[in-house]
C-alpha cells in the first residue's frame, strides 16, 4: 500500500458521498495503491450506515472504523494513524471545506524530499469574526512559541512521510500540533496553498471556544518538547531565580536593620522573602523528582533520547 487517507468522521451523512467521489476523482490518475481510513467518532446521524455501504461497495479501498462514543478529533486521527498500511499519510476533513483535488499536489510537494506537506487555506471560506481571525491570532502564536513558523495550523488537510509520525503519541486534542511534534523527532516541513470552500452541509464543530483550547494545550506542548527530558532546567531554574529574589529581600531587611535599625519583624517583606526561598527550594526538588519520572519513562519504556534519519556502511544495514 502506497498512500492511505485518514478522515474523522462526526456526523457528516450528507457530505459522505460527496467526499467519496471526489476521492475517487482525485486518486483515480495518481495510479498508486491506496486505501482510506474513515473513522466514525460517535456520529448520532446515520454517517455510520453511509460508511457502512461505501465499504460494502468498494472493500478494496475503504476501510472504517467505528467508535464506542465520541472521543475527539485527536483520537479519530491516532486511531486512524495506527491503522494505516501505507507509507504516505493523507490527513484531511469529511466536511468538503477541504479539497481532495488539493492531493496530488501534496504528493507532488512530498515527493521533492520533504517529510510533511501542511495545508495553508490561504483563502479561508469561513467566518472571518468567530473563526478566522481568532485562528491567525492562535497560528501566530504557536509559530511564536514552537519556533515551528506554518500559516495555518487548523488546516487538516496535510500529508506525511510515515516515519514523520513515529515517536510521539497523540493525547487530548493536539493534533493540531502534529507539525510541531514531526518537527521535534526531525521531519522536514513545507508549507502549500490549498483550496478551501464553504460548508454545503451539517455545521462547523468548533467556535470560539477552540482557540481558548489552543492556548491552553500549547503549554503542554512548550514544555514536552522544551522540557520532558530536562525538566530540572524548568523547575531548578524557576527555583533559582526565587531563592535568589527571596535571597536579595532578606538581605535588604538585613542591611535596612543593621544600619538603620529597622525592625525587619515588622516588615511583610520578611514574610515575602521567607516565602520566596521556600517556594524556590521545593521547586529544585520538584525538578530532581521529574528528572527521575524523565528517566523512568524513558528506561522503562526502552524510549529513544534521538531519531536517526538514515544509516551508511552500518553492520547489519
Amino acid at each position: 500500500m502506497e498512500l492511505s487517507l485518514v478522515i474523522p468522521i462526526y456526523n457528516e451523512e450528507e457530505n459522505l458521498p460527496l467526499l467519496m467521489n471526489a476521492i475517487y476523482a482525485a486518486m483515480t490518475p495518481l495510479a498508486r495503491s491506496w486505501e482510506v481510513i474513515f473513522v466514525d467518532d460517535g456520529s448520532r446521524d446515520k454517517s455510520m450506515d453511509v460508511l457502512k455501504s461505501l465499504a460494502q461497495q468498494d472493500a478494496e479501498h475503504v476501510r472504517v472504523i467505528s467508535f464506542r462514543r465520541n472521543f475527539g478529533q485527536t483520537a479519530a486521527i491516532a486511531a486512524g494513524i495506527d491503522h494505516v498500511q501505507g507509507e504516505t499519510i493523507i490527513l484531511m476533513d469529511a466536511d468538503m471545506q477541504n479539497d481532495p483535488a488539493d492531493i496530488p499536489l501534496l504528493l507532488a510537494k512530498l515527493d521533492e524530499g520533504y517529510d510533511l506537506v501542511s495545508g495553508w487555506r490561504k483563502d479561508r471560506k469561513d467566518n472571518r469574526l468567530t473563526r478566522t481571525i481568532p485562528s491567525n491570532l492562535a497560528n501566530g502564536l504557536i509559530s511564536w512559541v514552537t519556533g515551528v513558523h506554518l500559516h495555518d495550523y487548523g488546516c487538516t488537510l496535510k500529508a506525511y512521510r510515515r516515519a514523520a509520525l513515529e515517536g510521539f503519541r497523540l493525547y487530548g486534542e493536539m493534533h493540531r500540533f502534529i507539525p510541531v511534534f514531526a518537527h521535534s523527532v526531525g521531519a522536514r516541513i513545507t508549507e502549500l496553498p490549498v483550496r478551501h470552500h464553504p460548508r454545503k452541509f451539517g455545521v462547523a464543530k468548533y467556535g470560539l471556544e477552540r482557540t481558548v483550547k489552543v492556548v491552553l494545550d500549547l503549554f503542554t506542548v512548550k514544555f514536552l518538547l522544551s522540557y520532558s527530558n530536562k525538566p530540572i532546567h524548568l523547575f531548578g531554574g524557576s527555583g533559582a531565580v526565587l531563592m535568589l529574589l527571596g535571597g536579595l529581600d532578606l538581605f535588604y531587611l538585613f542591611i535596612r536593620r543593621t544600619f538603620f535599625n529597622v525592625p525587619a519583624s515588622t516588615s511583610p517583606l520578611l514574610m515575602v522573602g521567607v516565602m520566596f526561598v521556600i517556594m524556590g527550594f521545593q521547586s529544585i526538588l520538584m525538578g530532581l523528582i521529574a528528572e527521575l519520572l524523565a528517566r523512568t519513562y524513558h528506561e522503562s519504556q526502552q524510549k529513544p533520547t534521538y531519531t536517526i534519519r538514515e544509516l551508511i556502511n552500518m553492520d547489519g544495514e
